[in-house]
């Protein structure tokens, strides 16, 4: 398949910038739609750098032939909750079903159990069976439901709420 997984850095931050706009115009899974992701290259450096220095949290890409085709993250929680991050995962649509998700699950929950994460949590659209399955089979359960979640045109979408512990 030639996909390569690896840590984002602050150098990737205008193509990764390219690969966020793309897939949010390619489905209604994100927290942002087509033409809503703005955010300047100094800025995602800026996220790229601030993540690589935080031992619970990373931002990986799922690159093939050098472009970027998926992302996923963990984002540690501070304090008392410094035990937990959140986890968020997205994929070109064209690369669907390819096994891309699970490469990343696989990479993001061995970093988590690495570094001192115990707890991943996550939220996922009720409607979206394909990601819900992926990640199932990697052990989140379902805790609830944050109702009216996202709101598209009219429309209220709610959220399963996931999650795994690692302890």
């Amino acid at each position: 398949m030639g996909i390569v997984i690896r840590e984002a850095l602050a150098k990737d931050a205008g193509q990764l910038i390219r690969h966020l706009k793309e897939i949010g115009g390619e489905s209604d899974n994100l927290s942002f739609g087509e033409g809503e992701f703005s955010v300047t290259p100094e800025q995602e450096e800026m996220f790229l750098e601030n993540l690589h220095n935080d031992k619970t949290s990373i931002f990986l890409v799922a690159c093939k032939d050098g472009e970027i085709v998926g992302n996923g993250s963990l984002s540690g929680m501070p304090r008392r909750m410094s035990h937990r991050a959140e986890l968020s995962i997205a994929v070109r649509k064209h690369y669907w079903g390819q096994g891309i998700g699970s490469m990343l699950m696989k990479e993001l929950i061995q970093y988590a159990k690495e570094n001192g994460i115990e707890i991943i949590n996550l939220d996922v659209r009720k409607d979206n069976e394909q990601a819900i399955r992926l990640y199932e089979k990697f052990g989140f359960r379902h805790i609830g439901t944050s109702p009216a979640y996202f709101k598209i045109k009219e429309e209220y979408i709610d959220f399963a709420v996931m999650y795994l512990d690692l302890r």
